[in-house]
């Protein structure tokens, strides 16, 4: 039953409530079976903001016919019909002489196959000969029975989407019943209250139609914040709540001195092959580290002068790498592969400030792009973004870094940490961080820390009882955890789906 086409909002509410005067439930399947999904979605809605109507939705799979399984209703299965072509023939058919009867060439080819294993056919010399009397065309029983029913048995089902027969699709019905205010016919409703009406009076007996509050109004085009984005600002105001401050990170090019040479990394070290690292071409060197402006009065030719003695002999304590040093690797420009070269720099910086007398406590975090010149794939690219945090102060143990990053890591809802010992240039000890994820039921590394080594902070200036702790993360790793991403490239690259950027809520990390 179609609503008419002079009102068919109108129409199609009053033909709902006339099947309900009739009979109460009614399904929507067999009362409107023609009638468009949105049609009587708006005409039920219509009908139960006023408690005319109640209704239920439900969604089920159906299955319907290829365009190929409704000719094999038509004109009987493939097997079917090359048995019959062989059975009429009394001397046997020949596959030439089968497929021009047929006249179907992948009918006949298809059908000789099923007919062979249903054991109705056989090859006698060149021919095709009848081994029984007739057959049992099940196949086409069996669609016969979905094109009426939509359903069967789920094997067969099974089986006949497996031969491309079948396809499947989803099936919205309502189940419809009265509502407390059912009434054959809609009682006009007021949408204004009108001069008209305070003066004569109508309002009083005037019903009006209720504001819809759940209405989501029309869509505005506002802008979106990408999800690694909304992630970053949760953890900066983490560390702004633990009294860290922000370190610039806007220099995408480091010199290898300070990407590697001042963070204790030696220059024979894998990190450094071209197969890690992203080197600049056009210039390919930088010039020696030296004040960024007038108010620098640092000594950097001292702190040069110190990393190389730290790598080639030995300072501080330690005995080097004894190895021969060279400048001209050191400046080497490349594409950072670590903030951590943004948190030597601040640490130097450190270094010559003085309160008392003294080198100042400090905290320092930072959020931003590196690059390595990794393979990539569902969770490598050549760019992520790290989380670093950097605390130098006096009295520091190995103890107090598991204690903070328990709390740090506490605060995004990260608890049960373990830790592991590891091995980094400029950390000892260095340990990674694990966590037990309860969505993924595995334990996974979430982060990497340390105690930044003498051989790195004397070298700037840095006083001997200053400790000086190290920690990081990944930014995309959280933010595909959170957000339910398996594919690195579905969050970043041309694989991103705008309406996913667009539609994603707000994060809020569990915090304690």
């Amino acid at each position: 039953m179609a609503p008419s086409s002079s009102n068919p909002a109108g129409d199609l509410t009053s033909e709902i409530l006339l099947a309900l005067s009739k009979e109460d439930p009614i399904s929507s399947t067999e009362a409107f079976p023609d009638v468009p999904f949105e049609s009587l979605k708006a005409a039920l809605d219509r009908l139960a903001s006023r408690s005319m109507v109640a209704y239920e939705q439900a969604e089920r799979e159906e299955a319907f016919l290829e365009p190929e399984a409704e000719v094999i209703v038509s004109h009987g299965s493939h097997e079917a019909r090359v048995f019959e072509a062989v059975r009429q023939a009394l001397d046997g058919l020949s596959i030439q002489d089968l497929e021009s009867q047929i006249g179907d060439k992948m009918v006949a080819k298809l059908g000789q196959g099923k007919a062979f294993k249903e054991k109705w056919i056989k090859k006698d010399g060149a021919k095709l000969v009848a081994l029984v009397d007739s057959i049992n065309d099940v196949t086409r029983d069996q669609l016969k029975v979905i094109q009426e029913k939509r359903t069967h048995d789920p094997k067969i089902i099974a089986d006949l989407k497996k031969r491309k027969l079948l396809k499947m699709q989803k099936v919205i019905s309502f189940r419809i019943s009265k509502g407390p205010k059912f009434a054959l016919e809609m009682v006009r409703e007021e949408t204004d209250l009108t001069a008209e009406m305070l003066a004569s009076g109508s309002w009083k007996t005037a019903t009006f139609k209720p504001y819809n509050f759940k209405a989501l109004g029309a869509d505005q085009h506002a802008g979106a914040l990408h999800p690694l984005n909304k992630v970053r600002q949760e953890i900066r105001q983490i560390f702004f709540e633990m009294g860290f401050t922000e370190m610039p990170t806007n220099q995408f090019v480091e010199s290898g001195f300070w990407n590697f040479d001042t963070l204790y990394v030696p220059q024979q070290h894998p990190a450094r092959d071209l197969q890690d690292t992203f080197y600049v071409s056009d210039p390919p060197t930088a010039g020696r580290p030296g004040p960024v402006s007038a108010e620098d009065k640092l000594d950097y030719d001292a702190y040069f002068t110190n990393v190389r003695q730290a790598h080639e002999g030995g300072k501080y304590g330690s005995i080097g790498y004894r190895y021969r040093w060279s400048e001209d690797e050191s400046l080497r420009l490349v594409l950072r592969t670590h903030t951590t070269a943004i948190s030597a720099a601040m640490l130097h910086k450190l270094a010559g400030q003085r309160v008392d007398g003294r080198v100042p406590p400090a905290r320092y975090f930072s959020i931003d792009r590196v690059f390595r010149n990794e393979t990539v794939d569902a969770t490598h690219l050549c760019e992520f973004h790290q989380v670093e945090g950097v605390i130098a102060d006096y009295g520091l143990t190995l103890g107090g870094l598991m204690e903070f990053m328990s709390i740090f890591f506490g605060r995004m809802g990260v608890t049960d940490l373990r830790f592991k010992p590891a091995y980094n240039p400029y950390t000892e000890p260095s340990m990674e961080i694990f966590s037990y994820h309860k969505g993924l039921n595995k334990v996974i590394e979430i982060g990497n820390s340390g105690i930044f080594r003498p051989e790195m902070l004397e070298a700037m200036g840095l006083p001997k009882d200053m400790v000086v702790f190290g920690f990081g993360l990944g930014l995309e790793r959280p933010t595909m955890i959170k957000y339910g991403i398996t594919n690195i490239r579905e969050l970043l690259g041309h694989q991103v789906d705008l309406g996913f950027i667009q539609k994603n809520p707000a994060v809020r990390l569990d915090k304690n």
